[in-house]
């Protein structure tokens, strides 16, 4: 709507000072004639905005204007108040900071709204870990938090997950990203982005050198690249299993990241339902023992004789405690 987009450049004036009317378009979705048409209805209404040519020029409003309205919807003003990854705000620090940007939010809500804002956050929570994800390693964010806000290089001593000693490096940070609970350093090493768990971050020093990030990459740019690393990871060993009925949808659920399709289609009568998996190493099929004689694997064979080996060799240890304890 037309409404909207007039207030949402208002807000962005009031936001940048200045922004080329090609960004303006590019936000909105719209041509940049039409952002100049806005101008001029928005100046028609009594806004002091006006528009500057040249290299330099761009779309600004007087200087010391403000205006209190938020234009903000019903639905608008409910969103604001479902919060995800709530434990985020306290791991930066920021609890108490969210707490009074919410009171202010609220006063500054249109009357009518604030009632179902307040339903809202009484009413939805969001809770952004996983079930019996344990108790998870504490993590130092705050010398993060001021490589990232301060734009300066940082150098870490980092351990590697299996790895028994850190290892130093001379990072470039776009910034932090929480991902189901567990906070990530995402930076530039020699020129290629590399994702670090802050969890695993042995030490930290913010360097004097200014960051030295790739032209144009943002956060979320670098963060997309990363993402896709692991999740369009290939999986080498094609698995096929059949499940017991009662114990399907926990397997499932339990491996959901390695199912290559849907379960095969039965009549229901059947005791065993058969599914694909894909793994990315042959030994990673030794966690399919976890269901015991729930689970057998039909193919490859390989498979089948790496889970025999593996059963063999618990076999034997518990044989042997037996023993020794007799």
């Amino acid at each position: 709507m037309k409404s909207d987009r007039l207030l949402a450049i208002l807000l962005l004036l009031q936001t940048r000072g200045r922004v080329p009317a090609p960004e303006l378009a590019e936000r909105l979705e719209v041509s940049v004639r039409t952002v100049y048409r806005d101008v001029e209805a928005l100046s028609a209404s009594g806004v002091p905005v006006y528009a500057e040519r040249g290299r330099h020029g761009g779309i600004r409003l007087l200087p010391g204007f403000r205006t209190d309205v938020t234009g903000l919807t019903a639905d608008e003003s409910r969103a604001l108040f479902i919060l995800a990854a709530q434990g985020a705000h306290a791991a930066l620090g920021l609890d108490a900071a969210l707490g009074s940007a919410l009171r202010k939010v609220m006063a500054a809500l249109p009357a009518p709204y604030r009632p179902a804002a307040e339903v809202t956050s009484r009413r939805i929570l969001v809770d952004a870990t996983r079930w019996k994800g344990g108790p998870q390693p504490a993590a130092d964010l705050d010398t993060l938090q001021d490589a990232v806000f301060a734009d300066r290089r940082l150098r870490l001593r980092y351990r590697h997950s299996g790895a028994r000693e850190p290892r130093t490096y001379t990072v470039d940070p776009y910034g932090l990203v929480s991902k189901a609970g567990v906070w990530y350093l995402v930076a530039d090493r020699r020129g290629a982005p590399q994702l670090f768990r802050a969890d695993r971050v042995r030490s930290a020093a913010v360097l004097d050198d200014p960051v030295r990030r790739r032209p144009g990459v943002e956060l979320a740019d670098a963060w997309e690249v990363l993402r896709r690393q692991v999740e369009d990871r290939p999986d080498a060993y094609a698995v096929t299993v059949r499940v017991r009925r009662p114990r399907l949808d926990m397997f499932l659920r339990m491996n959901a990241a390695h199912l290559t399709g849907p379960p095969a289609e039965d009549d229901g009568e059947s005791a065993w339902v058969t599914v694909g998996l894909a793994f990315p190493l042959l030994v990673a099929v030794r966690q399919l023992l976890a269901f015991s004689d729930q689970v057998e694997v039909l193919d490859p064979p390989e498979a089948r004789e790496e889970l025999r080996a593996a059963a063999a060799c618990v076999t034997r240890m518990y044989g042997t405690a037996d023993r020794a304890s007799g």
